[in-house]
């Protein structure tokens, strides 16, 4: 989907200012639970747990090592593995790097030296296709949107926020930055003790190593293209 200062965000809101309040602090990332079958039959398709077995013992890993290097259960990593929970985007994140790739890897759908992508609009989980993946109950799904491209150092995903109560808010962390524009609805950014409303049109650049939480404040799910660059370190 940490603790910095607060200067470490960066906020350009193209329709108009929020006003900015403290936010409580901030609890530890919570781990999703499994989602419901629809979901699950979307995540059945990617086969991303069966790839990223795949990838994990052709580096002669055990779970238990893969574990050591992500500080995410065996459990975790076993259920994610065969495809019973869908990973947000952050364990996903930890899991490439202990794997040695980035996340475009378990996404990628044809040949990994391919230069140009194009995703056409009937390919998105808007149209009822597409590969969507949710998170937890109350969190939010997301498509990759540069599938085809294997080596590419930005993660673009459109992403449908869900509305959610404050006792129920799930906070990411991952090395790295983020960039997301709002396309429809409206969405409130919480981390370093902010929160920052955002509208349609506006727009928010952060260190995604501020444990972040994204929510629709919309009554109904708000979508948002969301660029992730996830650095090395």
């Amino acid at each position: 989907m940490l603790f910095e200062k607060d200067d470490r965000i960066t906020v350009w809101q193209a329709a108009r200012k929020q006003p900015v309040q403290r936010n409580r602090v901030l609890k530890e990332p919570v781990v999703p639970i499994a989602s419901d079958q629809d979901v699950k039959k979307e995540v059945d398709a990617l086969a991303l747990g069966r790839k990223i077995r795949f990838r994990r013992r052709s580096r002669g890993l055990t779970l238990q090592n893969v574990s050591d290097l992500t500080g995410l259960s065996k459990s975790l990593l076993s259920q994610i593995e065969n495809d019973v929970i869908a990973p947000p985007l952050a364990t996903l994140i930890r899991i490439s790097k202990a794997l040695g790739v980035t996340i475009g890897y378990f996404f990628r759908e044809t040949e990994p030296n391919q230069r140009i992508s194009v995703v056409r609009r009937d390919d998105h989980p808007v149209n009822g296709q597409g590969l969507v993946h949710k998170s937890s109950p109350g969190g939010y799904t997301y498509v990759s949107l540069a599938r085809p491209i294997a080596r590419r150092h930005m993660e673009p995903f459109l992403v449908s926020f869900d509305p959610v109560d404050d006792d129920k808010l799930n906070y990411y962390t991952h090395p790295g930055e983020e960039f997301l524009h709002v396309t429809e609805g409206r969405l409130e950014f919480i981390g370093a003790d902010q929160r920052i409303e955002l509208a349609a049109g506006d727009s928010i650049y952060f260190d995604s190593g501020i444990p972040h939480a994204l929510r629709s404040i919309e009554g109904a799910p708000s979508r948002a293209l969301v660029v992730i660059y996830a650095s090395d370190h």
